[in-house]
């Protein structure tokens, strides 16, 4: 997870940073004492969670967090503070936590596993499967920079989860090519792209490497498809991921359930 702290108070800053840092599930602490600059941030880079003082100089806390969820959505907010007068209009925000200084790493982590145990029951994704296979992230389509990445991502949920190599992909999106170091090394440049697309919008839980196969956690997309053959809705009118030739077997099969 990638983390910001914004305090301007440096003592206080550097506490809270060391709290941050001694989570095993924290990879990355932006550190920042002005909130013009810590939003700079968030704007251009994706962040998990972000900590922030209430109290602080220029826009403050809680207006910093009504900025950074209108930018990042998916970025949790953990408040902290010495006052607990804040408490109200900090949950107002729908914060997914309050600290009360001094902060150690216990509190912390606490928070931390608080927001993952949230995340692992969200719905990050939409997916569209009948019909053209779309994405949606809060109703807005999900832009690829590549329609290859698209169609691998398509590819995966066509799997419903289940493990697939490199090889066994690359025999499904390169058919007439047989230049296999050429392919796998494009297939690597493709899984990069799609890797930073999802977490450009805080979904890169949904894709999972566990060598040496790749897959999507399904728990974590709600999909038509998916939902279809756990439950038989919604109804399947016989048109399945359009634009891809190698989704007609899976067509078939729904056709045939």
């Amino acid at each position: 997870m990638i983390a910001i702290a914004v305090d301007d108070e440096m003592l206080m800053l550097g506490a809270l940073v060391s709290a941050i840092e001694a989570s095993p599930d924290i990879t990355e602490v932006a550190k920042f004492s002005d909130c013009e600059q810590a939003l700079a941030f968030v704007t251009d880079n994706a962040a998990d969670v972000a900590f922030l003082d209430i109290n602080m100089r220029g826009m403050g806390g809680l207006a910093l967090a009504e900025k950074i969820i209108a930018c990042r959505p998916n970025c949790k907010i953990v408040f902290c503070t010495g006052y607990e007068e804040y408490a109200i209009p900090a949950f107002k925000l729908h914060a997914s936590g309050y600290l009360m200084k001094p902060i150690s790493a216990e509190d912390v982590q606490g928070e931390i596993d608080n927001i993952k145990g949230v995340r692992q029951k969200e719905k990050l994704l939409r997916v569209n499967c009948f019909g053209n296979f779309e994405v949606y992230v809060r109703e807005e389509k999900l832009v690829f920079k590549r329609l290859k990445t698209k169609e691998l991502f398509a590819f995966l949920v066509d799997r419903n989860g289940a493990g697939m190599t490199a090889k066994q992909i690359c025999a499904v999106l390169f058919p007439d090519d047989t230049d296999d170091t050429k392919n796998a090394a494009y297939l690597r440049q493709l899984f990069m792209d799609l890797k930073n697309t999802l977490k450009s919008v805080g979904a890169e839980a949904v894709l999972c490497h566990e060598t040496p196969c790749y897959r999507i956690d399904t728990g974590l997309i709600k999909c038509d498809y998916i939902s279809y053959l756990e439950t038989g809705k919604p109804e399947f009118h016989g048109e399945y991921m359009t634009q891809y030739s190698w989704a007609e077997d899976t067509c078939a099969m729904l056709l045939f359930k």
